[in-house]
This record gives C-alpha cells, sequence and structure tokens, in this order.
C-alpha cells in the first residue's frame, strides 16, 4: 500500500516554515524530516517516517504558492546567512549564487527542494499539484 504525504504548499511561507510543514507530513505534529537540503537528502532514504520499502509519494499541493514564497528573495535570504558561515573555500560560489538570486537568475530554493525530492527518490514519488 502506498503511502502519501501532503506538503500543504499554502503553508509555505519561507524555507523554515518549509522544513516545518514536511516534518509534520511525514511525522505528524512537530515531526521532523531534516532541516536542511542535505538532512532532507538522508531522510528521503527511509527510517525517518517514510517506509523502508520507498512506497511513498509526496503531494505537494498548491505547489505554485510554496514556488512564489521560495523564489529568488528567499533564495537570496537564505544565500546571505550561509555566506557567513560556509568554509573560506566556498565563499565565491556562494557570492556567485547570491548575486544571481538578488538579479532574480538561478535555481531558487523550491528548485532545489523539488530536485532533491526528485532526485533521491523513485520516479513519480514527487506530484505538484
Amino acid at each position: 500500500m502506498t503511502v502519501t504525504y501532503v506538503i500543504d504548499g499554502s503553508r509555505v511561507t519561507g524555507l523554515e516554515q518549509f522544513w516545518s510543514v514536511i516534518g509534520e507530513a511525514v511525522n505528524g505534529p512537530g515531526g521532523y524530516f531534516g532541516r536542511n537540503f542535505d538532512a532532507l537528502a538522508d531522510c528521503l532514504g527511509g527510517g525517518m517516517g517514510t517506509p523502508d520499502d520507498g512506497d511513498f509519494v509526496f503531494e505537494w499541493r498548491d505547489h505554485a504558492l510554496s514556488a512564489q514564497a521560495l523564489a529568488h528573495e528567499e533564495t537570496a535570504r537564505y544565500l546571505r546567512h550561509s555566506l557567513s558561515r560556509v568554509h573560506p573555500a566556498n565563499r565565491p560560489s556562494v557570492q556567485r549564487r547570491l548575486d544571481d538570486a538578488l538579479a532574480g537568475r538561478g535555481p531558487t530554493l523550491f528548485d532545489l527542494l523539488v530536485e532533491i525530492l526528485t532526485d533521491e527518490t523513485a520516479p513519480g514519488t514527487l506530484r505538484l499539484l
């Protein structure tokens, strides 16, 4: 039997809220399902609330609202915060991504989340509704 997890895109107002929404979708109120991109990828491997056999889907309802909330402005906010914490060798790369986000170019946080949810799961696991 396939388990369906519903991501309520209307509740996603920024990246921090996304982590809460997906955590609750998978593990109930207050649930955890990663609070950064690497942790999300790890959680998708199973054992953190999803069935170990991979028989699950994510329905990201109102995903267009999430895409707006996780667009270039939120991406720039995230990258600004990240810039002060990354290894000095990585700062030029993060700065370029920040410059792109400020100019409205490049992948957004929404794009990165969709990529992880698509790449780390079986085909068809993510349904954008």
